[in-house]
């Protein structure tokens, strides 16, 4: 009878425990996954705010330079001094042109395009880039910036001539117009995406190292990391060349329409979430991977500690019921 009744409470303390460990474990999952998502929708929205800060002082220091260039379009040498005044606004800037539309300044025929090139972090050199082999007035940004009469970052691109200023950049654009009204030239910043690579790094370090994400015991492990991505899914920029490409229909769509979002990609072999949102200023997405296996960190930690008390609890009764039968036999 004795034995009847430890079998009987042993089974009913399992089920017990089986219940309490599902509801408990359903319970978490809801947490955590609630908890991840305020979690990284609030990192991927300060990322956002920081690239945008610094893209805005970008488009300020450009401005200065563009005006400068309208203020000294009676020459083409006041034009070039106007440029080499201003380089040294931005050191991220690679370099300063000014497109001009054919025959402006008829000596100068009809490709005139000075442009002031970094070589270096200190000092720069001028360049004239405008010829039939570079007709920069059949370039996209070019003829966007005729159409739209004001400023706009341009898309991504690679620029090849052959020269150490080959590259990929993205470039700030601006149509500049006389007193008369007409349009004199196309005034450009370029840049290339290693400062905004170096960004990225320094917003991953300063999010790892933020007490508010690791003062709990049960908190990621940090493996995640922080993307730039242009409007068609593809990335522009990533810390420590850690590209993902992201060109699911569901998500190109979410982009087109400027959507905050997240999908489930498998980034390099590796099942990872991906939570995106858009840039202020640029056609341009933050997105943060994170790894599954970082997210559900937690609640493996709490499956481990509830199969603990499990076994524990089941070891207590068990030691308890042959207590009780050592009692009954004497």
């Amino acid at each position: 009878m004795v034995k009847r009744f430890k079998l009987y409470v042993l089974l009913t303390v399992l089920m017990v425990f089986i219940l309490f460990s599902a509801i408990a474990l359903w319970t978490c999952y809801q947490a955590i996954t609630a908890e991840a998502h305020v979690r990284y929708v609030g990192m991927m929205n300060i990322a956002s705010e920081k690239i945008a800060k610094t893209i805005r002082g970008m488009e300020m220091n450009a401005m200065n330079v563009f005006d400068e260039v309208e203020k000294h379009l009676d020459s083409p040498e006041s034009v070039i001094a106007a440029l080499e005044s201003k380089t040294s606004l931005n050191p991220e800037v690679r370099g300063y042109f000014a497109a001009f539309e054919p025959n402006y300044f008829p000596q100068k025929g009809t490709w005139f395009e000075p442009y002031v090139v970094h070589v270096d972090s200190s000092a720069f050199e001028l360049r004239m880039v405008g010829s039939a082999r570079h007709n920069y007035h059949k370039s996209d940004w070019y003829i966007r910036a005729k159409k739209s009469n004001d400023s706009f970052w341009s898309d991504p691109y690679y620029y090849y001539d052959g020269t150490d200023i080959s590259g990929h950049y993205t470039t700030f654009v601006k149509p500049v117009y006389d007193s008369q009204g007409r349009l004199a030239c196309v005034c450009g910043a370029d840049m290339t995406f290693e400062w905004l690579s170096k960004e990225l790094q320094r917003v991953d370090e300063e999010f790892r190292d933020n007490d508010l994400l690791n003062r709990y015991l049960l908190s990621c492990d940090g493996d995640f990391y922080t993307v730039v991505i242009n409007s068609d899914g593809s990335c522009i920029a990533s810390p420590e060349d850690k590209g993902v490409s992201m060109t699911q229909e569901q998500m190109v769509n979410s982009l087109t329409q400027k959507k905050i979002g997240k999908i489930n990609l498998d980034v390099k072999g590796v099942p990872s979430t991906v939570y995106y949102g858009p840039i202020d200023h640029v056609n341009w997405f933050v997105a943060i991977v994170v790894s599954k296996q970082d997210m559900w960190s937690p609640l493996s930690k709490v499956g481990l500690a509830l199969l603990v008390v499990a076994v524990l609890g089941i070891i207590v009764v068990w030691i308890v019921c042959r207590r009780l039968k050592y009692a009954e036999t004497e």
